[in-house]
């Protein structure tokens, strides 16, 4: 997708580095960061320079590429991979990906192991690219019915950034609005702020900007008094882990839209690649949740009238807070999943059924 009319990837190999967008300067400022070794990598998917799962599961193997560029070692190769895993807990893609990359380069010699790594990551990166694409040729389908029904704007509310920003080209839940866009479909976006890292305020209405896609960032809880008025014709959400049975974990904030939706019957999908389905846990209470600095809370970046970034602190000091990153929506209050095979139920048999 584009930024100031030029073509990007959110992550890409070059001269033995990884380049990654500085997710957290954007809007503010566009900044392309060189990841030199696996502590870079590390520290940039704890950071949220990348986030999303599909582009932290890139990153990841990009990261172990790297690990095998410092030291061609296999100890350290196993070390790098397991504070990979721990690096953010919730999304299932950085463990799908890292538990891939070690398979593909499990037992071979030593010369070989960074060109082998190397194709896998670039596998990796291309396999989304063409997941997310599909993804949105699937779920431009069920706009182009609200479309034709209607006969005027589709307004479409979506949480978070599950944009191009958070895979490597296209997005999840921001694809079939693209494809939408560029068939001339008309589209509205309701973009939540998403609190307190504001993703969709600093990501996802930058880059539907970026696309020329009408789009209002609006408070996270104006979503319910928007689908009370018919101004919501649909949700669509990403996601970094649903279950075999159709629940889905995602940004926090996801299960209180889910919940409007349902009482105002509005249909909520969820867009997502196969590689976030998670089918070894059954109970979404198994699904570590990430708990995040506090600070996130406490603290807000913006900019100045001098073009600087600055962090201010908008909470009493002595004030506690508690940031879980994520929460889950059970697959009842899910319309349809939207995948690279498919459109299907949030159920396992619809699921089995796709890609089993």
């Amino acid at each position: 997708m584009k930024i100031n009319g030029k073509n990007y990837r959110t992550i890409w190999f070059e001269n033995n580095l990884v380049k990654i967008i500085d997710q957290t300067k954007l809007p503010h400022k566009f900044v392309i960061k060189d990841l030199r070794n696996i502590k870079d990598a590390i520290n940039a998917i704890k950071t949220m320079e990348v986030r999303g799962a599909p582009l932290i599961g890139a990153t990841a193997a990009y990261g172990l590429v790297l690990s095998i560029i410092e030291r061609n070692d296999l100890s350290f190769l196993k070390k790098s991979s397991e504070e990979l895993i721990s690096s953010r807990p919730t999304a299932i893609n950085l463990k799908w990906a890292v538990d891939r990359m070690m398979k593909k380069i499990s037992g071979v010699n030593k010369k070989d192991l960074l060109k082998i790594a190397l194709n896998e990551a670039k596998s990796i990166l291309e396999e989304d690219i063409k997941f997310c694409k599909n993804i949105g040729l699937n779920g431009v389908k069920i706009i182009e019915k609200i479309s034709s029904k209607k006969k005027d704007t589709v307004n479409i509310l979506t949480h978070c950034n599950a944009g191009w920003l958070a895979t490597i080209d296209w997005g999840t839940a921001t694809s079939p609005i693209y494809h939408a866009h560029q068939k001339g479909i008309k589209v509205h976006v309701w973009v939540d702020e998403t609190r307190p890292r504001n993703q969709g305020a600093n990501l996802t209405s930058y880059e539907l900007n970026e696309e020329g896609i009408s789009n209002t960032v609006i408070t996270d809880n104006a979503g319910g008094i928007l689908m009370q008025r018919g101004e919501v014709d649909m949700c669509i959400v990403g996601t970094d882990r649903t279950l075999s049975n159709g629940d889905v974990c995602n940004k926090i904030g996801t299960y209180l839209k889910a919940l409007s939706a349902k009482d105002n019957n509005v249909p909520f999908y969820v867009a997502l690649p196969s590689s976030t389905i998670d089918w070894s846990i059954k109970d979404h209470k198994e699904i570590p949740i990430e708990e995040r600095n506090s600070e996130e809370l406490s603290h807000i970046e913006g900019i100045d009238e001098n073009n600087e970034i600055k962090k201010i602190r908008i909470y009493p000091k002595k004030s506690k807070s508690l940031n879980l990153a994520f929460d889950v929506t059970p697959a009842k209050l899910v319309t349809a999943l939207i995948t690279e095979k498919g459109i299907c139920e949030a159920s396992e048999k619809s699921l089995k059924g796709l890609f089993k």
